[in-house]
């Protein structure tokens, strides 16, 4: 979170997380498709040849005000390929609140895991406590024939904690309400940090 007290502005930082191909830059695509043009900025994406984000994803939002502040909030998606390791680490950096984007095909299990567990050790080392983070988990490609159901991927991640939406984000479906629930939970603890 960065306050800008001058212009009385709030920049959040939310991060989709989650394996390759699981549908983060999707989310973004669709938001900034159906957002009216005058709440959001370009959707910048640096890609590589085969379409695949190379470093991040970056989408900017304006919603109403809270305590006289405007919020700006800032999407990024982070690479899903193992070898950016170090570059999903630099992105999280600062991160207000994470979506973790689940590829619910019964062929991604292993995928899912691994990145979850990734994203843990990198909170870790990065000293962003998860208690205090919000998070909230997509289960995305949901309309896929071999999809697993929720239930069953909860259960894989260990994370009954968390918020969680089905999602087939290449039509839409699940990616406002995932959005809503991921800005509800910064803006709330943005409310507890000002109180």
């Amino acid at each position: 979170m960065f306050i800008n007290m001058k212009c009385r502005q709030i920049n959040l930082k939310v991060v989709y997380y989650g394996p390759a191909l699981s549908g983060k830059t999707t989310n973004l695509e669709q938001i900034h498709a159906r957002i009216d043009p005058s709440r959001r900025g370009e959707l910048i994406s640096l890609k590589t040849a085969e379409d695949r984000t190379l470093f991040f994803d970056f989408l900017q939002l304006e919603i109403g005000k809270i305590n006289g502040f405007t919020p700006n909030i800032q999407l990024y998606t982070v690479p899903g390929q193992s070898y950016y390791e170090a570059s999903r680490k630099v992105v999280l950096k600062g991160a207000d609140g994470v979506v973790f984007v689940v590829d619910s095909s019964s062929k991604r299990r292993k995928e899912n895991i691994e990145s979850w567990n990734n994203l843990h050790q990198h909170l870790e080392e990065l000293n962003i406590p998860l208690s205090r983070l919000p998070l909230v988990i997509q289960f995305n490609k949901q309309d896929l024939e071999d999809a697993l159901s929720p239930r069953i991927l909860t259960r894989a991640l260990k994370a009954r904690a968390y918020p969680a939406f089905s999602a087939s984000a290449n039509v839409g479906s699940g990616v406002f309400d995932t959005l809503k629930a991921i800005i509800n939970g910064v803006i709330s603890s943005v409310q507890r940090d000002m109180a």
